[in-house]
C-alpha cells in the first residue's frame, strides 16, 4: 500500500513511521511518500526516516517530494497533516489575541478561528486534487483545527474523509487505569466535537463504571483531568472533559497564565524546531536520536500553562504522556481496519448522521466508531445535554461559518465567525482581531477583503 503524509516535514512524522516499521501483515504500508512545500525541512525528516529504519526487515521505502500531483498520484490513504502559515503564523494567531485580551491558543478560540480560516483555503484544495488523483483513497486528517478542516474536506470527498486525534483515547485511557481496568475490555461513552468532547461513561458487560471513578477523589485526582480540572469541578460535572475544556472552564486562568510566560507554546516550538531542523541540516548524524530528544521536551511541555495555573509552577506532566504520541497509532488501526478488514474500536471525527442528537447531521463530531473494511460507523452515545449541548452547537456554528467564509471570500462572513465563538467577547475586538490577521499575514487572508 501506498501511504501519503501531506506536511511531510513536519516534527511528527517520525511518529506515524515508526508505527509502521512495527505492522508485519503482508498488507501493510510498502511505500511512504512525504510531500511538503518545504524541501529543507522535508530533507531533515528524511534522514531522521532513515536512520529510524536502519537495520530494520521490511521498512517501507520513502521517498519526498514537492510536487502536490506526484504525491498523490496513486495513493492508498492521504495523511493531511499540514500547518498553513508554519509555526510563524501560530505565534500570530496567540499574540494578536493575548494583545486584545483574548485566548491565545491553537485550536480554541479566537486563534484556533484563526488557524481555521487559513487551512480550509489548503484543505480543500488539497481534497480536489485527491478527487482528481487518487478518487479511490481514504484521507486521514490530522490537519487542525481538525473538526472544521475534516468537515471542510468532506464537502468535497464525502465520509472518505477521517479526522483522527489522540486526545479523547488518552482521557479514557486515563480514566480506564484509574480504574484498574485495561481499556480494550471497555465501552467508552465520549461524545462531542474535537477538542470538546466529554467521557460520559465507561461500560463494562453493561454496568457503567465511570460513577465509581468519580466517587473517588482520590483515584479521580491521580490522572491528569483531575489536576487540571479539579475533582470537585468533574464530580460537579459528573463526567470528565477533554483537556481543551480547560479553556472554556477557565479562560481568565489560562490567559493569566499564558501572558505571564516567557513565551507562548508557538514561540517555544518555533524556536526548538529551528534548532533542529538547522542542525540536522548541517549534520545529519544522529539526526533520529536528536529528534527523540526534542520530542520528550515538547511533549513534557505540552499544555504546560494548564498544569503550572492548576498544580503551581515546575508541575511535570505524567511519564506515560511524555512517552504518548498516541494518533499514530489511531491512524494505523485504522488503516489496518480498512484495508485489511481487522475491525476496531475508534475515536473518530465523522460525519454526525444523527450519532449525537441536536447536532447538525452533516457535522462532523467526534465519536467512538467500529472500523472494518466499509470504513466508520458511529457507535450508540449518550446525547450532550444542557451546557455540553449548547457549547458545541455554538462551536459547531462557528465552525460552519469558516467554511462559509472561505467559500465565499467574505470578510463580514469571518468577522462573524470570530466573535461568534463564546471565547471572544465583543464584535469590535473581531474585527479588530481579522484585521490584526490581515496586517500579519497577508497572503493567508486575502480573500477576506
Amino acid at each position: 500500500m501506498r501511504l501519503v503524509v501531506l506536511g511531510g516535514g513536519g516534527f511528527r512524522v517520525p511518529l506515524v513511521h515508526g508505527a509502521l516499521l512495527g505492522d508485519t501483515s503482508e498488507r501493510r504500508v510498502t511505500e511512504v511518500v512525504l510531500h511538503d512545500t518545504d524541501a529543507t525541512r522535508l530533507a531533515v525528516m528524511g534522514h531522521v526516516l532513515e536512520a529510524a529504519s536502519a537495520g530494520r526487515e521490511g521498512a517501507p521505502a520513502v521517498s519526498v517530494t514537492t510536487d502536490l500531483d506526484r504525491a498523490l498520484d496513486g495513493g492508498d490513504f492521504v495523511f493531511s497533516a499540514i500547518r498553513v502559515g508554519g509555526l510563524e503564523g501560530r505565534t500570530v494567531d496567540e499574540r494578536l489575541a493575548l494583545g486584545l485580551g483574548l485566548l491565545g491558543q491553537e485550536t480554541t478560540g479566537a486563534g484556533g478561528v484563526g488557524y481555521g480560516l487559513r487551512s480550509v483555503p489548503a484543505a480543500l484544495h488539497i481534497a480536489r486534487r485527491v478527487q482528481a488523483l487518487a478518487p479511490e483513497a481514504w484521507v486521514i486528517n490530522f490537519t487542525n483545527p481538525a473538526g472544521v478542516v475534516t468537515q471542510a474536506m468532506q464537502s468535497v470527498l464525502g465520509d472518505r474523509v477521517v479526522g483522527i486525534c489522540d486526545s479523547p483515547l488518552g482521557l479514557a485511557r486515563r480514566a480506564a487505569g484509574a480504574l484498574g481496568h485495561d481499556l480494550a475490555d471497555l465501552e467508552i461513552d465520549y461524545a462531542g466535537l474535537n477538542h470538546l468532547g466529554w467521557l460520559s461513561g465507561l461500560r463494562l458487560d453493561g454496568r457503567d463504571l465511570l460513577p465509581e471513578l468519580l466517587a473517588d477523589a482520590r483515584a479521580l485526582g491521580s490522572i491528569e483531568e483531575g489536576h487540571l480540572f479539579g475533582t470537585d469541578w468533574l464530580q460537579s460535572l459528573g463526567m470528565i472533559p477533554n483537556e481543551y475544556l480547560y479553556y472554556y472552564y477557565f479562560t481568565r486562568d489560562a490567559i493569566a497564565q499564558i501572558r505571564s510566560g516567557e513565551s507562548t507554546r508557538g514561540e517555544f516550538l518555533l524556536a526548538q524546531q529551528t534548532s533542529f531542523y538547522a542542525a540536522v541540516a548541517n549534520s545529519p548524524t544522529g539526526a533520529f536520536d536528536r529528534w527523540d530528544a526534542v520530542r520528550r521536551e515538547r511533549n513534557a511541555t505540552y499544555m504546560q500553562e494548564t498544569r503550572e495555573a492548576t498544580d503551581g509552577e515546575g508541575a511535570e506532566r505524567a511519564a506515560a504522556d511524555v512517552e504518548g504520541g498516541g494518533y499514530e497509532g489511531v491512524a494505523l488501526a485504522l488503516m489496518a481496519a480498512i484495508a485489511r478488514d481487522e475491525p476496531a474500536r475508534l475515536i473518530l471525527n465523522v460525519r454526525n448522521g444523527g450519532a449525537v442528537p441536536g447536532l447538525p447531521d452533516d457535522a462532523v463530531v467526534e465519536v467512538p466508531c467500529r472500523v472494518d473494511s466499509s470504513g466508520p460507523t458511529p457507535l450508540p452515545v449518550s446525547p450532550l445535554t444542557g451546557s455540553a449541548l449548547g457549547l458545541a452547537l455554538q462551536v459547531k456554528a462557528v465552525d460552519e461559518l469558516v467554511i462559509r467564509a472561505v467559500v465565499e471570500g467574505s470578510k463580514s462572513v469571518a468577522a462573524q465567525a470570530i466573535a461568534l465563538h463564546p471565547l471572544v467577547d465583543s464584535v469590535t475586538v473581531a474585527r479588530e482581531l481579522l484585521a490584526g490577521y490581515r496586517r500579519a499575514l497577508p497572503d493567508f487572508y486575502a480573500r477576506f477583503c
